[in-house]
């Protein structure tokens, strides 16, 4: 073999050696992963918190203050309360109804010779008598702002205003539930809210009110909204 071959054969194979280096590095280049000092990974963590509502005390039978004559007339009040314990935001609502129209009946004769106070619509500013054995409610709260509208005043009219003067808003009760609380936030410690219930009978009401023990049956809704 001549000086001329061997050097050709040489040449051919250091040209086929660096071509395989070449492809070698660009491989090692695309396949080898990205590496670098530092890298961040961001994630959530997410817990669902139901909304919870429940009575910490629940309202107790009325025994209303004193007895009255059924033909010389009366008054009498009684009062209850309802303390309330919710974690949801928006707070809740209560409403108030009853189980017979007129609510207060005999309990032996079964005379509802005491009938629904005013109209079942919106209270009225003040209590006003009628010719008639009245049976009404109102409503207060430990936070003023909790009370329904439709029980705050302006000083002269009901369902107006902001104010939240005890005794002053009076309903008659319905078989239609009526919202007495609309709390928009949540009471986490508690919220109280308070009823207060009157009688009122005149001098020789009518219908005629017979000798007996007249019993309303009430029942509070509270629900998380």
């Amino acid at each position: 073999m001549n000086c001329s071959t061997i050097k050709k054969n040489l040449t051919h194979a250091l040209m086929t050696s660096t071509t395989l280096m070449i492809m070698l590095t660009l491989s090692f280049s695309l396949l080898e992963p990205v590496v670098s000092r530092a890298a961040t990974n961001t994630f959530i963590i997410t817990q669902s918190i139901t909304a919870e509502l429940s009575f910490l005390a629940t309202s107790s039978a009325v025994t209303m203050v004193g007895s009255i004559a059924g033909i010389t007339g009366g008054n009498s009040t009684g009062t209850t309360q309802v303390v309330v314990q919710t974690n949801s935001a928006g707070g809740y609502n209560m409403t108030l109804g009853f189980s017979n129209t007129p609510a207060m009946r005999g309990n032996a004769t079964g005379n509802t010779g005491i009938i629904n106070y005013g109209t079942t619509s919106l209270p009225t500013f003040a209590f006003f008598a009628s010719s008639s054995a009245v049976f009404a409610y109102t409503v207060s709260a430990s936070t003023t702002s909790d009370v329904a509208p439709a029980f705050l005043n302006n000083g002269t009219t009901c369902n107006a205003g902001a104010a939240s003067t005890p005794n002053t808003c009076w309903m008659g009760p319905s078989t239609t539930a009526m919202m007495i609380v609309n709390r928009l936030a949540a009471a986490t410690t508690s919220a109280t809210t308070t009823l207060t219930f009157r009688v009122n009978v005149p001098n020789t009401p009518f219908p005629a009110l017979q000798s007996d023990t007249y019993t309303a049956t009430a029942t509070l809704t509270a629900t998380a909204q």
